[in-house]
């Protein structure tokens, strides 16, 4: 395959970018450019190979054409082998592994990004993830278990360093089909112990004096999300993009107001080095990124 001879690799990445990411906008982000430059690129490499190889739809949605996806493939193919050769002729290769940790209220949305970018980079490191809930996660760090964790805000130690990826509202979830938040006593779903969200949610209540009652805990988010689904709960999250099933409650309706919540990267003061700075930079990134979004 001769492609590498002919088509610049720029071309080939954002074409890759912008199938992965459905839509010009979010694969310009991932290159940092301009959404029109990225345009262009695509014009530029239709021009060179006399195809079209990507079809705009309603609301700018984005598809491959028939000649888009066989190229996918083999420009994938071409960018990886790019990636190799500058990684072995202009940088030494990281290898080990790195300790990760989340909450699995994260996993899901923020992880496979990230995990995916750094994979792209440092193809020789691999990535040992633990889910759990915040404070287990900090005391795992604290002690040099694990080298990075995402975490609650909340939970940190005194006089330990935190990066904030993120903070936001946080909001009451109820049942698209039903309605558990206007029962009395409100029937909440929320974490066990000592967790951050659940002081919030209880003291709220508290406060405004709405009576409620604890009716399922769960360590995970999943946990506590399955009997809102089933109109049995509400329960409590600062994530704007919730599973299907579930809506978030707007301001003022039935409940009172939460306060905000944030997102915490902590690193090991034994974390293995350059390896934690690296995923460190990665999960910072990727935050970034969502948060411009």
């Amino acid at each position: 395959m001769n492609m590498s001879a002919g088509l610049d690799p720029d071309l080939l990445r954002a074409f890759a970018y912008i199938a992965e990411e459905g839509s010009f906008t979010r694969a310009a982000e991932r290159v940092g450019r301009t959404q029109s430059a990225v345009s262009m690129q695509v014009q530029r490499l239709e021009t060179l190979l006399g195809q079209r190889v990507l079809m705009r739809g309603k609301g700018g949605a984005v598809s491959l054409t028939p000649h888009g996806r066989y190229l996918l493939d083999r420009a994938r193919e071409v960018l990886a082998l790019n990636e190799e050769i500058w990684r072995t002729f202009r940088a030494p290769q990281m290898h080990g592994t790195v300790r990760l940790g989340t909450p699995d209220d994260y996993a899901l949305r923020y992880l496979p990004m990230v995990l995916k970018r750094f994979a792209e980079t440092h193809p020789s490191v691999d990535v040992d993830v633990t889910c759990s809930s915040s404070s287990p996660l900090i005391e795992k760090v604290k002690a040099g278990e694990l080298d990075l964790t995402l975490a609650s805000e909340g939970h940190e130690p005194a006089n330990w360093p935190v990066d904030v990826l993120w903070r936001g509202p946080l909001m009451w979830i109820t049942s698209e089909q039903h309605s558990p938040h206007r029962l009395d006593p409100l029937p909440l779903a929320i974490a066990a112990g000592d967790c951050s969200w659940r002081k919030a949610a209880l003291r709220a209540l508290d406060e405004a004096g709405r009576r409620y009652r604890i009716a399922y805990t769960s360590e995970t988010q999943a946990g506590t999300l399955t009997p809102v689904v089933a109109g049995l709960a509400v329960t409590i999250s600062p994530v704007t993009t919730v599973p299907p099933g579930v809506r978030v409650l707007p301001a003022g309706e039935a409940l009172p107001k939460l306060g905000d919540a944030g997102i915490l990267l902590l690193k090991s003061r034994e974390a293995r080095q350059p390896l934690t700075d690296a995923l460190a930079a990665h999960i910072r990134d990727s935050f970034g990124a969502e948060l411009e979004r």
